[in-house]
């Protein structure tokens, strides 16, 4: 007789087995959503800080440019025309302080650094000063013989910028309303007041904030009354610390990012450095 044939059963899992097993997938699972979460967290703020750099840097190559063309054309150069097609000054500021677009009948106004100075403007800031600065030239030469107002000046945690044309006896000050109105230039400038709130930013960067503020614009001065004397920065009132004699101005830069670091929760800072070396010669 033939033995019985009996069916062979496949083995398979257990209940527990399955449990344990959906336990360690849901354990990797989450372990990876969380890795990508933060992952992306950083990406996104990675990226906003090149955004905020980048724009940055074109606006600070920008304005060393500006400062760059100075004074240009002189008032030696007018020959004929309108004296709206040669500059006055290098740097402009307010009327209020005695600026007048004929040079040889009025002294220039004294910086404004540190908060000093009378180049004070009507809206209470300082031109040239830390955050505020009008430079005179005529940028679109050849084709444009006109000379323009060309302002910078820091509001709130936005530099804005505008072009103004000169005006034969106007306020520059004044000039920049209706259609020559600021705009927007560099976003979230924090040398003045730094998201959430400027202790945490000296707390995170000790090395940039030494005090309450860092001045965006620094200025070396001439020294036509001692001229062996290297120039040095315009702080003390004096012939020489006048705006004519503004050689040199050392602009920083320092831009947050919209969002704090993922990991730290801490403000994500860059800080730019430029120099722009007025080339043209006094009036």
């Amino acid at each position: 007789m033939r033995a019985p044939v009996f069916a062979k059963r496949d083995a398979g899992f257990t209940l527990i087995e399955l449990l344990a097993a959906l336990g360690i997938f849901l354990v990797i699972t989450g372990a990876a959503f969380t890795l990508l979460t933060s992952s992306q967290q950083r990406y996104q703020t990675d990226t906003q800080l090149l955004i905020s750099f980048q724009e940055a840097r074109l606006g600070l190559d920008q304005m060393v440019r500006d400062i760059n063309d100075a004074g240009f054309p002189p008032s030696s150069f007018l020959i004929s025309g309108s004296p709206t097609q040669v500059t006055s000054w290098p740097f402009a500021w307010s009327a209020a302080a005695g600026y007048t677009t004929s040079p040889s009948s009025s002294t220039s106004c004294q910086i404004g650094t540190g908060g000093g100075g009378t180049c004070t403007t009507s809206s209470g800031d300082s031109a040239p000063g830390d955050f505020d600065i009008i430079i005179e030239t005529a940028p679109n030469l050849p084709t444009d013989p006109y000379v323009y107002w060309i302002r910078y000046q820091l509001q709130g945690t936005v530099l804005m910028r505008g072009v103004s044309p000169k005006v034969s006896g106007g306020d520059p000050d004044a000039a920049f309303t209706g259609t020559n109105a600021m705009v927007p230039f560099v976003q979230n400038v924090v040398n003045q007041s730094c998201p959430p709130q400027l202790p945490s930013c000296q707390a995170a960067y000790p090395g940039v904030f030494q005090g309450a503020a860092v001045p965006i614009f620094s200025y070396l001065c001439d020294t036509p009354t001692n001229p062996q004397t290297p120039a040095p920065l315009c702080i003390s009132a004096g012939a020489d610390n006048s705006s004519e004699n503004i050689r040199e101005v050392l602009i920083t830069l320092i831009v947050a990012a919209p969002l704090p670091d993922a990991t730290s929760g801490q403000p994500r800072l860059v800080e730019l450095s430029g120099r722009g070396r007025r080339i043209n010669p006094n009036q």
